[in-house]
């Protein structure tokens, strides 16, 4: 089959395979050429797919000659339809690192679920004994939990309606959108599937079986963002989400201090996801950032984020945390000379300016680049095998 990029609205309906395996193979060579990290060897990835928690894999394995596991939850090709693009990342992410004897086994199903946490602890069991790093990744739309209630999460304020600024990426025309909020059962709907309550059923379940280590370390992923975004994310339903997640990391840290087990949020930098190309006003944010910080040179995407956090923070001797004792990979993106050129260019954004003032090229490649699309070294002409 001929794939080519299907667009609606803010998603990608089909995937590239030997597009994805370009965009693994990419990363793969990034760290690489960085040299050696001393990182544990023994890994889980908890959402290990796309975005940062694809890049914590191929950081840990190429980087630190990791094994790894990696929990996914992705579509299959059915002959007419490609599959997810997470499912052509693994793939190839395991194919690659067979290919320099790494182990690397992947599980696809539901993360929440009971049965997927027991087929990846007998799996620890059988190849490796123990885990000493677990990175917590997941990014779903919904969790069902054991007793059979689904909860669907909402990216709305907590308070009242939020406008402001927002990119139309149809037509890339500026105009206001407003983000109404959410009611109260949105709210815990949205903490029930993005806090951390599953992280800490898994480490749980991983402890009772005796699968992790003492003094391991896991980690889950944040994002608080500038002043500009807090309706929306810092004071928003999935800032709510996210203080859990953070309230959880200490939860983790007391349950398990006598193992020596220490849980980690890490905050990372704003970057082009399918959830947050849903969200108004945010993708305009997203832009003028990639312009701000590509002219500064110190933009980063998920791999150059993952192998610093690896390398200099985590990792590297003594871990670097803030007050609060979260990592801060968004250090770059929140220095106050970055933040005052997007401001600048905040105020003064339109219609008229936006190609000229915005990283609008760079926001679509991004884009494309999930899907395994617009790589100048990929064939997009060929047919392709999708299964």
């Amino acid at each position: 089959m001929i794939v080519e990029p299907k667009v609606k609205g803010f998603i990608c309906t089909t995937a590239h395979p030997e597009g994805c395996k370009e965009s693994v193979k990419r990363q793969i060579e990034y760290v690489k050429k960085l040299g050696k990290i001393n990182c544990p060897k023994n890994v889980l990835v908890i959402g290990a797919s796309t975005g940062y928690g694809l890049a914590s894999r191929i950081t840990a394995a190429f980087g630190g000659g990791a094994a790894t596991i990696g929990v996914m939850f992705e579509k299959e090709s059915n002959g007419k339809r490609t599959a997810s693009p997470g499912f052509y990342n693994t793939r190839a992410f395991e194919e690659l690192a067979h290919n320099e004897g790494l182990y690397a086994k992947s599980v696809n199903g539901d993360a929440f679920s009971r049965e997927i946490k027991n087929q990846v602890i007998d799996i620890i069991k059988k190849d490796m004994g123990k885990v000493d790093f677990v990175v917590y990744s997941l990014a779903a739309p919904r969790r069902t939990t054991e007793d059979g209630v689904t909860y669907q999460s909402v990216l709305k304020t907590t308070s009242e309606d939020f406008t402001n600024k927002s990119w139309n990426l149809s037509d890339n025309t500026v105009s206001e959108a407003t983000i109404t909020p959410a009611t109260e059962e949105e709210i815990n709907a949205t903490v029930k599937v993005m806090g951390g309550e599953d992280w800490i059923d898994w480490i749980s379940s991983l402890k009772e079986a005796d699968a992790i280590s003492d003094n391991a370390v896991t980690m889950a992923y944040s994002y608080i963002g500038p002043k500009l975004t807090y309706p929306v994310y810092y004071n928003g339903t999935i800032g709510m989400a996210k203080k859990h997640l953070y309230d959880s990391s200490l939860k983790i840290n007391e349950m398990f201090k006598e193992s020596g087990i220490k849980a980690y949020v890490s905050v990372n930098k704003a970057l082009v996801t399918q959830a947050s190309s849903a969200i108004p006003i945010v993708p305009l944010y997203f832009a003028i950032l990639y312009r701000v910080m590509k002219e500064m040179n110190i933009h980063e995407g998920c791999i150059e984020q993952m192998t610093r956090l690896f390398r200099d923070k985590l990792f590297g001797g003594k871990v670097e945390t803030d007050e609060m004792g979260q990592i801060r990979m968004d250090d770059w993106e929140m220095r106050e000379d970055v933040q005052k050129k997007v401001m600048d260019i905040w105020d003064k954004i339109n219609t008229d300016n936006i190609l000229r003032e915005a990283d609008v090229e760079g926001y679509w490649e991004d884009f494309y680049h999930m899907f395994g699309f617009k790589y100048d070294n990929v064939d997009y002409e060929k047919d392709v095998e999708i299964l």
